[in-house]
């Protein structure tokens, strides 16, 4: 009966020296210079990715940017942090420009059944959405929120002339 209970506990002796024996061979491994060209190669793949990641932020800048001169403006507070200025011309209501990311895009008035102010830019892929209490600003090629909960800074302030005046 001693015999059987030295042999588990010389088994569990070995099982755990052959597994720490086993996680430091494979720590050994991971410095190995096999082990190394798998890490560069990780190291691409995730650069690639990184630099796919890079591109997908990035929108077309080939398109010229439109002239603000004479525009009224009008900036954007949003959630977590994001700000933007839309430039509308007195003349022309059926676009603005928009400035977004320290980069001016035209937006072009799209109809809608609900009211909502909408206007895009299809080459970009950028959509502005406004209604009286936000605005929100689209990617529509990723189908994701880039600015949400924009309010307009002007409301604020023109509230507060408004009362001062009454």
């Amino acid at each position: 009966m001693k015999s059987l209970h030295l042999s588990q506990q010389m088994l569990a002796k070995l099982l755990i020296a052959v597994c720490a024996t086993g996680l430091s061979v494979s720590a050994f491994a991971a410095d190995s210079p096999a082990s190394n060209v798998a890490k560069k190669s990780s190291k691409t793949k995730s650069s690639k990715v990184t630099k796919t990641d890079n591109k997908k932020n990035d929108f077309d800048t080939s398109e010229p940017e439109p002239n603000i001169d004479q525009s009224a403006d009008t900036e954007y507070k949003c959630e977590l942090g994001n700000s933007l200025v839309m430039y509308a011309h007195p003349e022309d209501n059926q676009s603005l420009a928009m400035r977004w990311k320290n980069r001016l895009y035209k937006l072009t008035r799209v109809e809608t059944s609900t009211g909502a102010h909408r206007f895009e830019n299809q080459k970009v892929g950028l959509v502005w959405i406004n209604i009286p209490s936000k605005g929100m600003l689209l990617d529509s090629r990723r189908g994701n929120q880039l600015a949400n909960e924009c309010k307009s800074t002007k409301i604020a302030t023109s509230g507060v002339n408004e009362t001062l005046v009454k």
